[in-house]
C-alpha cells in the first residue's frame, strides 16, 4: 500500500521563500486612519495613573458622575433573570423604542411610530458608522462640518467614501458653501454629516439653519444625519432643537443621539436612530450582518431612564453648567479668552500666545508630563482645530479649579525654561 508521506528531502532548504518572515498586510483603508490621537493620550495618562500620579482628566468626554439610581437597580434585576442573557431583539425592544418615540413627541413634538422610524445602537459611534456603510461607497462625497469629532469623518472614510471638510462659520456662510458644492461636484454630495449642538467647538443651530438644509436636501438630493448626543446637556436655559422637528426633515434625514451623556451611561452604549424609515432600514440591514444589539438587562434600563428619568437629565446639566462656569471662569483669570458655551460637555479654547506655537499636540503632551493634566489637542479634530484645546467637564469642580493651577504652574515653569535656553516652544523643523 502507497503511504502519502513527504520525506525530508522534499521539505524546501532554508533560506527559502517559505522561510521569510510571515507578513501581515492591511486594507488599503488602513493607509487612510492617520493615529488616533485621543487614545495617544488616553495612554499616556494610565501609564502615569499606574505610576501612581493623579491625573486630572479633562481630556475625554467620558462621564463620572452615576447613572439614576432606578436605571441601574433595574439593570441590576433585570440581569439576575437567566432570560435576559440570550441574544436580545436586535433593533431594540418594542417598549424601548415606544418611550424614544415618546421622548420625542414630549420634547420635540416630532410624531415617531416607535417602529420602522426608530432603531437602537450600541451607542451612537457604532450607529454611524454602521450607516455609513449602508449609505456610502466609493465615488460618494459627503459633506461635515470642520473641525469634526473623528467618527463623523471617518466612518465615511472606512466605508469608501470622499470626505470634503466645510469650516464652521456662519449659519448663512455655512448654507452657500454647501450649496456652490451640490453646483459644482459631480456626482453631487449623497449625505451631509451634521452635528449639532457640536462637538469639539459647542457651536449651535437654529431652526432656521435646518430648515435651509432640508430644503437643499429636497433640491440637490443629498441625504442628512445629525448627531444630537449633546441635545439634553444645555445652558442658561437654551433649548437646542432636534432637527426632526423641521417640517420636511423626515423626508430626507435622521438623527442620532444616545445615553451616554444625559444619563452618565457612557459605558453601558446604548444608543439609538431616529427619522427616515428607509435610512433607519438600511441601517438594520447593516446591523442585521454585524452584531445582535444591546444587552436586553441594559436595554430594559433604558426603557426606566426614558420613562422615569426626566429630572436626572435637568439636574446633570445644571452640574455640568457649575463646571463650565468654574472652568470659564479660570481660564479667564489666567488670561485665556473664552467663549462660555451654552451646549455641550466641553469648553473649546483657543491657546493663547506664545504657547500657541507649540502645537496643540505638544502642548497637550506637555501639561499631562509638568501638570499632571490630560487635554484634548484641537488637532485631534483636524487642522481646522489646530491651536485649540478642547477641555472637558467631567471632573468636579473642585478638581477642575485644581487642574488649572497646575497648568498655570507648569506654564510659569515653562516661561522660565525658555528664558534659560533650555526649551523651545518652536521646535525645529525636520
Amino acid at each position: 500500500m502507497r503511504r502519502n508521506v513527504l520525506l525530508h528531502s522534499q521539505f524546501p532548504p532554508k533560506g527559502s521563500s517559505m522561510d521569510q518572515q510571515f507578513t501581515i498586510r492591511f486594507a488599503e483603508r488602513m493607509n487612510q486612519l492617520p493615529p488616533y490621537l485621543f487614545g495617544m493620550i488616553n495612554k499616556m495618562k494610565m501609564e502615569k495613573r499606574w505610576k501612581g500620579d493623579d491625573v486630572i482628566d479633562l481630556g475625554m468626554g467620558n462621564p463620572m458622575d452615576p447613572a439614576p439610581g432606578p436605571v441601574t437597580e433595574k439593570l441590576c434585576e433585570v440581569a439576575l433573570d437567566p432570560k435576559s442573557h440570550r441574544y436580545p431583539v436586535a433593533g431594540g425592544m418594542k417598549n424601548l423604542k415606544r418611550e424614544i418615540a415618546l421622548y420625542y413627541k414630549r420634547n420635540y413634538d416630532v410624531q415617531l411610530t416607535g417602529e420602522n422610524d426608530v432603531i437602537c445602537t450600541i451607542g451612537s459611534k457604532e450607529g454611524i458608522s454602521h450607516m455609513s456603510l449602508a449609505l456610502l461607497g466609493p465615488g460618494d462625497t459627503v459633506l461635515v462640518p470642520a473641525p469634526a469629532f473623528p467618527i463623523h469623518v471617518y466612518a465615511a472614510v472606512i466605508a469608501g467614501a470622499n470626505v470634503l471638510r466645510i469650516p464652521l462659520s456662519s449659519e448663512d456662510t455655512f448654507i452657500a458653501q454647501i450649496e456652490q458644492m451640490c453646483k459644482s461636484l459631480y456626482p453631487a454630495p449623497k449625505l451631509v454629516m451634521l452635528n449639532f449642538p457640536h462637538n469639539p467647538t459647542g457651536r449651535l443651530a437654529t431652526k432656521e439653519f435646518f430648515s435651509e438644509i432640508v430644503k437643499l436636501a429636497k433640491k440637490y438630493n443629498f441625504m442628512v444625519i445629525n448627531d444630537f448626543a449633546y441635545g439634553k446637556v444645555t445652558y442658561d436655559g437654551y433649548v437646542a432643537p432636534s432637527f426632526l422637528e423641521v417640517p420636511g426633515a423626515l423626508d430626507v434625514g435622521v438623527e442620532f443621539s444616545s445615553f451616554s451623556k444625559s444619563y452618565n451611561m457612557a459605558g453601558w452604549r446604548l444608543g439609538y436612530c431616529v427619522g427616515n424609515p428607509g435610512i433607519i432600514d438600511g441601517l438594520a440591514k447593516i446591523k442585521g450582518y454585524y452584531d445582535y444589539g444591546i444587552f436586553s438587562a441594559i436595554q430594559v434600563a433604558g426603557i426606566v431612564a426614558m420613562r422615569d428619568c426626566d429630572d436626572s437629565i435637568v439636574e446633570q446639566a445644571s452640574v455640568y453648567q457649575n463646571r463650565r462656569d468654574v472652568m470659564c471662569d479660570g481660564l479667564v483669570r489666567m488670561g485665556w479668552e473664552v467663549e462660555t458655551p451654552k451646549a455641550g460637555m466641553f469648553v473649546w479654547v483657543k491657546i493663547p500666545a506664545p504657547y500657541d506655537k507649540m502645537g496643540s499636540i505638544r502642548f497637550s503632551v506637555e501639561m499631562m508630563a509638568r501638570a499632571n493634566v490630560a487635554v484634548s489637542p484641537g488637532a485631534g479634530f483636524g487642522e481646522e482645530g489646530e491651536g485649540y484645546l478642547r477641555l472637558a467637564l467631567v471632573e468636579n469642580e473642585h478638581r477642575i479649579a485644581q487642574a488649572l493651577k497646575q497648568m498655570k504652574r507648569a506654564l510659569k515653569e515653562i516661561d522660565q525654561e525658555v528664558e534659560a535656553g533650555t526649551f523651545k516652544l518652536e521646535e525645529a523643523s525636520a
